[in-house]
């Protein structure tokens, strides 16, 4: 989906606000944004988003508020997060980065609006009935990343055909992971791919997992889509 088509969604969910629920409020409704990653790592994100906004009338600081949350790709702090949103009784949450800030603020609250972005499978895990009817609280967008990752291998095969080995890095903490290891090794089955499984949710596990693959003697990293990964890149 793209970028205004997106800004339309959350601006449509803002201006379908009860009037009723509206005038319990402040004056200034306030948007709660849940998210996995940083606001460093999603700086073109927020750029984006005020723009959009701005376009649909809605202006940061004169009629309507943004109160961030980031959870810095640690996801154990989703929930205690989505609750002190919810808590402020924010008009409209949005939930980015992955499965896990969207089923975060979805426990947190069964009444106010939440809008997903970058869910792999909404269905699946459970955020949504279906994708033509959502149902309840929560819609959103889904990139469908996780059927990205067999593509991903595929490419780096195409780039390099001959490599005798292969890792893949899988952040343990997205819900994701398994599936897209799962789809990944049995591509890499059939055609013959030796593929290490590197483990990694944290700064920690991230340089015990690269130096494993200097002992290793790897030949090609595979890294899976993941908002922690995202964050840190360029750290490593």
């Amino acid at each position: 989906m793209k970028r205004r088509e997106f800004i339309i969604l959350i601006g449509g969910a803002a201006a379908a606000w009860p009037l009723a629920a509206r005038a319990q409020r402040a004056a200034m409704p306030v948007i709660g944004l849940l998210h996995s990653s940083s606001p460093e790592a999603m700086a073109p994100f927020l750029t984006a988003l005020r723009e959009g906004l701005s376009e649909a009338g809605f202006i940061d600081g004169q009629n309507v508020r943004i109160d961030f949350r980031w959870a810095e790709g640690q996801y154990d702090r989703l929930p205690a997060m989505a609750k002190e949103l919810v808590g402020q009784q924010v008009a409209l949450l949005v939930a980015g980065g992955g499965d896990r800030p969207a089923l975060a603020a979805k426990v947190a609250t069964t009444t106010i609006p939440i809008v997903f972005t970058g869910s792999d499978d909404p269905v699946g895990f459970g955020l949504v009935t279906s994708l033509n009817r959502p149902g309840g609280n929560v819609t959103g967008v889904s990139l469908f990343t996780s059927e990205l990752e067999v593509k991903k291998f595929a490419l780096l095969r195409e780039l390099a055909p001959t490599i005798p080995r292969m890792a893949m890095l899988v952040n343990p903490n997205n819900a994701s992971a398994e599936p897209n290891v799962r789809d990944v090794q049995a591509a890499a089955h059939v055609v013959g791919q030796q593929i290490d499984l590197l483990r990694a949710g944290s700064e920690r596990e991230i340089d015990s997992a690269f130096r494993a693959m200097v002992a290793q003697r790897t030949d090609a990293l595979l890294v899976a889509h993941d908002p922690f990964f995202s964050r840190g890149a360029s750290s490593w």
